[in-house]
């Protein structure tokens, strides 16, 4: 299996037609899709392509905000983006907030995000996940032909784990978990519980590739990765609530 980061891929601006700017980085790299491709995209890129910003100067701050703006120590502001865009707050200390994000993740701050972005003294920014990763996933694929794997990742802090990790936040084209419930293991037990979170493993390996800095490669391609076609999407990663022994 081959990870290649697509060199000097350009700064995105909202409105970006982001398959174009992939296509260029692809001519540019020398490389052409194939069947079975799988394309790894930073949510920042789609994010910002899609217009996710916000001016923190327009935010309108709410009493909830206002104190958990105190018992964390961060900008209210934030605060108030950050419970926007969620739907519970899971837990709190100073400088963070755990939340269930709309769309279902579980990760700190709901995922707003101020680096890499260019900002201005007297408007400063903040940016969101995308509204649907799921749909954008779906629009770059059919883009760049319907015949290839795409996912958006991000990176997110784990449980009692330190450091954060790539994972999967948008998917399309492939089985996002692959169930070996019931399969033999090298001695003949059968696998009762075990399913194997493809796309964030490839979300992951992704990640390492781009960087986390100012490298500007947010766009990995693999290729050599055996994928199950399929109509699902990273929703199939979220673990429902009934079964999930932390919430």
């Amino acid at each position: 299996m081959e990870l290649i980061a697509l060199p000097d891929f350009p700064l995105v601006e909202p409105g970006d037609d982001l398959v174009a700017l992939i296509r260029n980085a692809l001519v540019t790299a020398g490389l052409e899709l194939v069947s079975g491709d799988t394309l790894v995209v930073a949510q920042k890129i789609v994010s910002k392509a899609e217009n996710r910003y916000v001016n923190l100067n327009e935010v309108v701050v709410g009493e909830k905000a206002a104190t958990l703006a105190t018992e964390t120590g961060k900008d209210l502001r934030l605060v108030q983006l950050i419970l926007d865009e969620s739907v519970a707050v899971l837990r709190h200390r100073p400088g963070v907030l755990i939340v269930e994000h709309r769309n279902g993740y579980v990760h700190a701050n709901a995922g707003i995000d101020q680096s890499n972005i260019e900002q201005h003294v007297d408007s400063p920014r903040a940016l969101l996940l995308p509204k649907d990763p799921d749909a954008s996933a779906a629009r770059l694929r059919t883009g760049l032909g319907g015949n290839i794997n795409v996912i958006i990742n991000d990176t997110a802090g784990r449980a009692w784990r330190n450091g954060v990790m790539g994972f999967a936040l948008g998917t399309a084209g492939f089985e996002p978990v692959v169930d070996l419930i019931g399969h033999q293991d090298m001695f003949g037990n059968i696998l009762q519980i075990t399913q194997v979170a493809v796309a964030d493993e490839l979300a992951a390996a992704a990640s390492f590739v781009m960087g986390q800095a100012d490298e500007a490669t947010p766009v990995v391609l693999i290729r050599g990765a055996r994928l199950s076609p399929s109509a699902k999407n990273s929703s199939s990663l979220i673990r429902q609530r009934e079964h999930d022994l932390f919430r």
